[in-house]
């Protein structure tokens, strides 16, 4: 080890400091590193050197883990010259990385990016760009102009602030792209090993993500049924694959005006090529639900449950009215029904608290459409209205309240003077049975050997899909998407991705420790532990200065010690 001075050029001013660097061996020869900053390159900074020449150390930075401290060393200092500097935010940065190894993640992009002749690994630089969309999720530009910098990530990683820039970001999005199946079999691996996840049930569902921009250089970026409810901007459609508690398998991305039912036989195909066919149950929406896919399902000895068209209820009315239900929990009633095909079986469904809603949603729209009736009639005997204009009329009311648009009969009338008249009625019969189906609803499987009650519950786990999705939209905004150019788009929905694999690891962690299984919490709690240097000084007028992390509230303590992990009281100063 020796001293070396080190200058740096920042916000248009240069700045000097002495820093303790070690020669260590590589494949690629000998290289250098920074061990630790010893202060400004001005008398405080003569301290920092005496202490590192000397081997012991008064103001020594520790490790992270099993430091148990030097011995005491007492200096006199002004009380009225201790200030900080330097403060950062250390807590969220922290517990990001600690999920990241507990999952293998620096290592497993280590093994798979690789290393050459870049001054900063790649690997490191996609571990950055996950933990801050884990963090607080924001373009890579202002990555590197603001987040970075305000987080404890420089100290954590060992890079340092001026390394880390948009166009390095853009490159690592290119370097670990390609690598995105393998991060998806590992990471599953190592999610099922840690938490004991069984993927006997698979839940896939679908969603789209919008573009700003033209996007014209990405060819995925189309048009079509949009989620996000911008129908004027390009999108690409999302299909994701996880277990029955939420963890990601992996994930596909699709031509933005893909309809959902077409991309079935490619994601199965691919989940199978990475994990094998075992006896697995596929769980969909009806929006997948074709007799085409489902032949394809059933022809491979593949298991499913799916959600059935509302249209499927008319071929069952009659056994609405039958009094043999099961009840899975108060409120929700299933029972089974035969189908055509005996290796398959209808599961009819009845949700009280369905009901309530649908038939709340009806009579809403059912008052819209017999107050607007009643005003085009009323019209029609203040003025003349032909009739054209009158159907006109009625036509947009009905469009505008479709829900409830079946229930009314109309005609419009005309005289000898051309003048229309409008004449309508609720069709009562056509209310009744949509009272009776209310709140109900149907599933298709070719599982023989569980009871309804356990079908049921299999298919309502694609509420883990769903929240899936929110995630990803809302806590680590994959939208709008700013790139145009297609791998970018492909990386950046890799990197999110990622990121959920680190929410769903924490979530995990969580539920093991008893605090539930909402990260967001508990990254709130912690992401407001910062760190600081601290400096005095001496009586000799020198400077010392002590890089420390505030302590945590008793709140935090108890998370972290439900957690099991150890928040350190200092840090060392590691950069490249």
């Amino acid at each position: 080890m020796f001293v070396r001075r080190f200058r740096r050029r920042r916000a248009g001013n240069e700045h000097a400091y002495w820093g303790l660097v070690e020669s260590y061996r590589t494949e690629r020869g000998p290289r250098q590193r920074l061990v630790t900053y010893l202060g400004k390159d001005d008398e405080a900074g003569g301290l920092g050197v005496k202490v590192a020449l000397d081997g012991s150390s008064g103001w020594w930075q520790p490790a992270l883990e099993g430091f148990e401290g030097p011995e005491a060393r007492w200096v006199e200092v002004d009380w009225w010259s201790i200030h900080l500097e330097r403060s950062k935010d250390f807590g969220g940065a922290w517990l990001g990385l600690e999920v990241a190894r507990r999952l293998g993640l620096p290592e497993l992009l280590d093994d798979l990016v690789g290393h050459g002749r870049e001054d900063v690994p790649w690997s490191s630089m996609a571990l950055v760009l996950v933990l801050s969309r884990l963090l607080d999720p924001s373009s890579e530009l202002r990555l590197a102009e603001t987040v970075y910098d305000r987080t404890a990530m420089s100290d954590l990683l060992g890079i340092p602030s001026e390394k880390v820039n948009d166009d390095r970001l853009y490159r690592a999005l290119d370097a670990v792209l390609p690598h995105k199946a393998a991060l998806e079999k590992r990471l599953s691996d190592r999610m099922g090993s840690l938490f004991g996840i069984e993927y006997d049930l698979l839940l896939y569902d679908i969603t789209s993500t919008c573009f700003e921009g033209l996007a014209d250089g990405n060819p995925q970026a189309k048009r079509g049924y949009s989620r996000d409810h911008r129908p004027d901007c390009k999108q690409v459609c999302i299909g994701l694959v996880v277990s029955r508690c939420g963890l990601p398998l992996g994930y596909e991305v699709f031509d933005g005006n893909r309809q959902d039912g077409t991309t079935l036989s490619e994601m199965v195909g691919r989940i199978e090529a990475m994990y094998g066919r075992a006896d697995r149950i596929w769980v969909m929406d009806r929006g997948m639900v074709s007799e085409e896919n489902l032949k394809f399902l059933r022809e491979s000895g593949r298991r499913y449950i799916v959600g059935t068209p509302k249209s499927q209820l008319r071929r069952y009315e009659r056994e609405l009215l039958s009094e043999d239900w099961a009840t899975v929990h108060p409120g929700l009633e299933v029972r089974s029904c035969p189908a055509d095909d005996p290796e398959e079986t209808f599961i009819l469904c009845r949700s009280a608290q369905r009901r309530e809603k649908e038939l709340a949603m009806s009579a809403r729209f059912e008052e819209r459409i017999e107050d607007g009736m009643a005003a085009i009639a009323r019209e029609c005997e203040r003025r003349t209205l032909t009739a054209a204009a009158v159907g006109e009329k009625v036509g947009r009311l009905l469009a505008n309240n479709t829900r409830a648009a079946r229930l009314f009969e109309y005609r419009v009338i005309t005289d000898d003077r051309n003048a229309a008249r409008l004449e309508w009625r609720k069709n009562d019969e056509r209310r009744d049975r949509v009272r009776l189906r209310a709140g109900c609803y149907m599933l298709r499987t070719n599982v023989t050997d569980w009871t309804p009650e356990e079908l049921w519950r299999a298919y309502i786990q694609l509420t883990q899909a769903e929240d899936a999705f929110r995630i990803h939209k809302t806590d680590l905004k994959v939208r709008p998407v700013w790139h145009q150019r297609a791998d970018r788009v492909a990386a950046h929905i890799l990197v999110c991705f990622l990121a959920f694999v680190l929410w769903k690891a924490l979530g995990q962690m969580a539920r093991a420790a008893g605090l539930g299984d909402e990260p967001r919490q508990i990254l709130d709690e912690l992401q407001t532990i910062r760190m600081a240097d601290v400096v005095a000084r001496t009586r000799d007028g020198l400077h010392i200065r002590k890089r420390c992390i505030v302590q945590p509230t008793r709140h935090q303590a108890i998370l972290l010690s439900k957690l099991r992990l150890n928040l350190p009281s200092h840090l060392t100063i590691t950069q490249m």
